[in-house]
């Protein structure tokens, strides 16, 4: 792989691991377990508080894996089953856009999921 190629998916990796890290890490900071859980035993969800503690771990822990190039295909495809169950059960039904036409909608998730399966295929285990 040439020095672009090892920079470029580098710093998509690490990209990806400092923006869900954020997002793990904000929902743990400021009380967003406890509602994201509750939201999802409203929901129907069984066991939803420990859903969302579980989800929220991965999403801490997940993105030091990435950081440091370590089951980078495992970790991306956990996020590409975690997002996209949330556009299935949130994000499809308020339509498209995140914000601007619309709120809360799929397009960012969607992006995220495209990100994460390009990078998931580019790090797959090859058989050499």
């Amino acid at each position: 792989m040439s020095l672009q190629q090892i920079f470029g998916w580098g710093t998509l990796r690490l990209a990806l691991a400092g923006l869900i890290g954020a997002h793990g890490w904000h929902r743990a900071l400021t009380g967003g377990v406890q509602l994201f859980g509750q939201w999802l035993d409203n929901n129907g969800w069984p066991m939803g508080i420990l859903i969302a503690v579980a989800i929220t771990a991965f999403e801490i822990i997940g993105p030091l894996f990435l950081a440091l190039n370590r089951y980078v295909t495992l970790v991306c495809l956990g996020y590409v089953g975690i997002y996209a169950t949330g556009i299935a059960i949130l994000h499809a039904k308020v339509g498209w856009f995140v914000v601007g036409p619309g709120r809360n909608g799929a397009e960012f998730s969607a992006l995220l999921i495209l990100v994460l399966l390009s990078v998931a295929v580019h790090h797959w285990p090859s058989r050499r």
